[in-house]
């Protein structure tokens, strides 16, 4: 009975020891593989923009995270830049839905009043699991 009992005992703490283990491997992959939106936006400057100028366009990408909820985080801060743009910036949506509910929101007419004046051209990718 004893046998019996430790077999069963054995049985179930490497029963838990694998759910354990494939609750860990998932909640790892979930977080190197979110299921959020990286929208990655590559800029250059009309040839006129003031630096207070880009940089109220860039601060406006912070604001409009604040007003629109379905924006996680942005970064503004470019450290480097190749080819024919000059800055970068990266909004962060919750999911697939919310950039689409963000095209034509009016937290994003509001900002492109400070943005497209400074702007002269820009690349997007969106990017996602």
């Amino acid at each position: 009975m004893k046998k019996v009992a430790l077999t069963l005992i054995s049985l179930a703490c490497l029963a838990f020891g694998a759910i354990t283990l494939n609750a860990a491997h998932h909640e790892k992959h979930d977080a190197i593989t979110p299921g959020t939106v990286i929208h990655v936006v590559t800029v250059s400057w009309k040839a006129d923009a003031t630096d207070e100028g880009i940089q109220a366009a860039l601060d406006g990408v912070v604001t409009l995270a604040k007003e629109y909820d379905g924006i996680e985080r942005v970064w503004i801060k470019t450290i480097k830049a190749q080819g024919n743009r000059s800055h970068a910036f990266v909004m962060e949506f919750k999911n697939p839905q919310a950039l689409k509910d963000y095209a034509g929101s009016a937290a994003q007419k509001k900002w492109y009043e400070v943005y497209y004046p400074v702007r002269e051209g820009s690349t997007t990718f969106d990017i996602t699991n």
